[in-house]
């Protein structure tokens, strides 16, 4: 059996199982599930759950929200079930072995209010140095950004979100990919320093949403010289804070 460590997140709040190796949850999925505003009593959909680290973040931020997560590998799906067992909300957050690469429909689901996601964020093997292979699923996307953003579209119910963590470079393909079904973008760039461009956008839009795009107030994560997080992210990592929508 692979090698796992048990970590905590949000300020202690999330017990988080996870490979000792490879790839291993991070600041992305800390940013993701602060980033998901679903009511009480809605559905939320996680594409690409790995072991659970945005999907129970979430639900531990929203206790009246249930969550499925949808995890290709059968391993990092037995984790994020086994995680939902020992932070109690196993009640709420059901994960189902299932590839993006593959139609919505055959999970015989109905669509969901929100959907979120945290996608690959290579689909060009030439584009980098070749990771290992523990980190290859969650690094590489086999079936391209299309298919995570064609899944998730069709994922969420008209008038519901879909929200995505990724590369500020590929901006202009997440809004492009998305346009033919959603709209209503609000896009929230995420600097290393004030001084320094975007690596990350958060991306919100709203399926069949008419409203004007929103250019958010960027979040910056680290101060030169000063403690490893801003204020602002420290309070987001320990669930004092979400990060809001307009």
């Amino acid at each position: 059996m692979e090698q796992v460590t048990e970590d905590r997140v949000l300020d202690g709040r999330v017990v988080l199982r996870q490979p000792a190796r490879g790839y291993r949850a991070g600041l992305d999925a800390a940013l993701l599930a602060a980033a998901c505003d679903a009511a009480p009593g809605a559905r939320v959909l996680e594409a690409g759950c790995g072991a659970g680290a945005a999907l129970l973040a979430a639900a531990v931020r929203r206790p009246e929200t249930s969550f499925v997560g949808v995890e290709r590998d059968s391993a990092a799906a037995a984790l994020a079930r086994e995680n939902a067992v020992l932070n109690g909300v196993q009640a709420r957050v059901e994960v189902i072995e299932a590839d993006v690469a593959q139609p919505f429909v055959r999970l015989g689901l109905t669509p969901f209010d929100a959907a979120m996601a945290n996608p690959p964020f290579f689909d060009d093997a030439g584009a980098l140095r070749g990771p290992s292979a523990e980190k290859r699923a969650a690094w590489m996307a086999d079936d391209g950004l299309a298919a995570w953003i064609g899944f998730l579209s069709k994922a969420v119910r008209e008038g519901g979100t879909l929200t995505l963590i990724h590369r500020a470079d590929r901006l202009a393909d997440i809004l492009g990919l998305l346009a033919p079904k959603a709209g209503s973008f609000q896009v929230r760039p995420v600097h290393p320093h004030a001084d320094e461009p975007a690596k990350r956008v958060l991306v919100r839009a709203i399926k069949t949403g008419k409203a004007p795009l929103k250019l958010l107030p960027g979040l910056v994560l680290h101060e030169r010289g000063g403690a490893k997080h801003t204020p602002e992210v420290e309070a987001i990592l320990r669930g004092e804070a979400a990060l809001g929508w307009a």
